[in-house]
C-alpha cells in the first residue's frame, strides 16, 4: 500500500506529485489544515496532470484554471487565518458536464449544446463550494447521459487508463469522470446515476462510486434524463471520501421537492464501526446472468474477505427476475428522455450521437398506456422488494458483469454494463461501488453494496470495513 501519510509538493522528491495526485481527500485535508501543503499547491499539481496526460485521456470539456487558482489563492489565505470551512476546503473537484455553474458552458454531452451558457449554479455544485472545494472544469459524459459504455461518437470517448495501449470502455456515462480520479487528474468527481451511471465507470476504472437514494441530494441545475431515476452521486478515490463529499452534498432543497421529506444524515460517525454481525444477502448466480469468469472469482473472494469481518451471509430469491427489473428500467429511461428531449431527437439534421438517438427514438414505440403500467409496476415491486430485503442489511453483487472491452468490441445494441446497476434506480434502492479485485490483464473488477432506500450510511460502513480489509483501491493505473 503506497505511503499516503507523508506528502510532499515537491515534484523532485521521492513520490512527488505522483503521491499527492492519488492522496486520498481525508489524508491531503491533515495536510492542508496543519500548514504543511498548500491548497495551491495541491492545484498545481492537478492542472501539472491535465496538461500532461488529458491530451490522451480526454476525461475534461473545459478546465478552469484561472478561477481555479484565485480560488486557491483564498483557500491558503482563509486556512493561514484559521478559517478553516471543513475537511473539503481547498479540495479541487470535477464535475460531469450537465451540472449547471451559471455563466459558463454545460453541454450535457451534446454538440446541440457545445455553445449553451448556464443561467443558474445547480445546488450540489453550491453546497460543495460552500465546504470551500475548488471547481477544476467540467468532465465528458454519454450524449444526454443515456448509455453505460462510456462512448460519445460527436465529441469523444475518454480513454480508460488500466490499459495504455488499446481504447477501452470508460464506462458511462459519467465518463469522464470516471476517467478523471482514475488517472490522478481529480481527486474527486461527481457523477449522475439514472441506471448506473455512477457506478459502472467506477466499476470499470477502479474507483469508488455511490449511487445515492432520489430525493436525498437535490437534482435541481442538472440537465435531466428521466424525472423519476435520476441522481447525483460522488466518484472518489476510497469510501471514506464518498462519505465526506456525500455528507456536503445531500440535504432538504426547496428548489428541489423530492428532498424536503429527507433531513440530513450523518455517516460519518459510524463509517469505521465495523460490519460485525450483519446480514447480508447475494442472489442465485442464474440470477445475475451471465458474468466473466474473472468478473465471478473476484465477487467470491470479495465474499470470503466479507465472512471474515463477522458478517452472515444467505442467498435470497427475489419475488421477480432481475433482468426483468433492468428491461423495466430501460424502458422507462427512454420514456422519459424523449419527454425531455424530443424536440432535438425527432430532428435528423443534428450532429448527435446516433446509437443515443436510436435509443431514446426507441420510446417513440411504448404506448401512455405502456408507460402507466410500468410505473404501476414499480410501485408494485419497490413494496415487494422492501420486504424481501426487510431481514438484510444489504444485498452484495458484481457491478458489472464484464471487466471493461476495447472500444473496438463494443455493441452498441446492447448494455450488458448495466443489467446489474439498473434495477437498483428502479426500485429507489442505494449502491456502492468499489474496487474489489483486477484481471489478470490488469482490469478493475468491482464490488457492488446495495442497501434499501435512504440507508446511504449502512452501504458506506460495509464498503469502509471492505475496503479496510483489501487494498485493491490504492493500485494506479499504468499510465504512460
Amino acid at each position: 500500500m503506497p505511503d499516503t501519510g507523508k506528502l510532499t509538493t515537491s515534484p523532485d522528491a521521492p513520490g512527488g506529485f505522483e503521491a499527492l495526485a492519488y492522496a486520498p481527500i481525508h489524508v491531503v485535508a491533515d495536510q492542508l489544515r496543519t500548514g504543511t501543503l498548500s491548497a495551491s499547491a495541491l492545484l498545481d499539481c492537478y492542472l501539472r496532470r491535465i496538461r500532461r496526460y488529458d491530451e490522451k485521456l480526454h476525461a475534461f470539456v473545459e478546465v478552469y484554471e484561472s478561477d481555479a487558482r484565485v480560488a486557491a489563492e483564498l483557500a491558503d489565505r482563509a486556512l493561514q487565518t484559521g478559517q478553516r470551512l471543513g475537511p473539503l476546503h481547498g479540495i479541487p473537484i470535477a464535475f460531469k458536464d450537465l451540472l449547471e455553474i451559471e455563466g459558463r458552458r454545460t453541454t450535457g454531452g451534446s454538440l446541440i449544446w457545445r455553445k449553451r451558457v448556464s443561467p443558474v449554479t445547480s445546488t450540489v455544485v453550491q453546497r460543495l463550494t460552500a465546504a470551500g472545494m475548488i471547481t477544476l472544469g467540467k468532465t465528458h459524459m454519454v450524449e444526454f447521459a443515456f448509455g453505460s459504455w462510456g462512448t460519445n461518437a460527436t465529441m469523444g470517448t475518454p480513454w480508460n487508463p488500466w490499459d495504455p495501449h488499446v481504447h477501452r470502455a470508460p464506462g458511462g456515462s459519467s465518463s469522464g469522470s470516471g476517467v478523471a480520479v482514475a488517472a490522478g487528474l481529480a481527486p474527486a468527481a461527481i457523477g449522475s446515476d439514472t441506471g448506473g451511471s455512477v457506478r459502472i465507470p467506477a466499476s470499470l476504472c477502479g474507483i469508488v462510486g455511490l449511487k445515492t437514494t432520489v430525493g436525498r441530494v437535490s437534482i435541481h441545475g442538472a440537465l435531466m434524463l428521466s424525472d423519476t431515476l435520476d441522481t447525483l452521486g460522488p466518484m472518489t478515490r476510497d469510501v471514506e471520501d464518498a462519505a465526506l463529499l456525500f455528507a456536503a452534498m445531500h440535504g432538504p432543497d426547496h428548489h428541489d421537492p423530492r428532498t424536503l421529506p429527507h433531513p440530513p444524515v450523518d455517516v460519518l460517525t459510524d463509517l469505521k464501526t465495523g460490519v460485525a454481525g450483519m446480514r447480508l444477502a447475494v442472489l442465485p448466480e442464474a440470477e445475475l446472468g451471465e458474468i466473466d469468469p474473472e468478473v465471478s472469482r473476484a465477487f467470491a473472494l470479495a465474499l470470503d474477505v466479507t465472512r471474515e469481518l463477522g458478517v452472515r451471509i444467505d442467498t435470497l430469491q427475489l419475488p421477480i427476475s432481475y433482468k426483468r427489473l433492468a428491461d423495466l428500467t430501460g424502458k422507462l429511461i427512454a420514456a422519459e428522455g424523449y419527454e425531455l428531449h424530443r424536440e432535438w431527437i425527432d430532428r435528423d439534421d443534428l450532429p448527435f450521437d446516433a446509437d443515443v438517438r436510436d435509443r431514446i427514438r426507441w420510446a417513440k414505440t411504448l404506448s401512455a398506456a405502456d408507460y402507466i403500467r410500468i410505473m404501476a409496476d414499480r410501485r408494485r415491486m419497490q413494496r415487494e422488494m422492501e420486504r424481501t430485503l426487510r431481514d438484510f442489511d444489504a444485498l452484495l453483487m458484481p457491478t458489472t458483469p464484464l471487466p471493461a472491452l476495447p472500444l473496438s468490441e463494443v455493441d452498441q445494441n446492447k448494455s450488458p454494463m448495466s443489467l446489474l446497476t439498473r434495477p437498483v434506480n428502479l426500485l429507489e434502492l442505494c449502491a456502492l461501488a468499489l474496487p474489489c479485485g483486477f484481471t489478470g490483464g490488469g482490469l478493475p473488477i468491482s464490488l457492488q453494496i446495495i442497501g434499501r432506500g435512504y440507508q446511504e450510511a449502512r452501504v458506506l460502513r460495509i464498503g469502509w470495513a471492505f475496503e479496510k480489509a483489501t487494498e485493491w483501491h490504492t493500485r494506479r493505473p499504468p499510465i504512460p
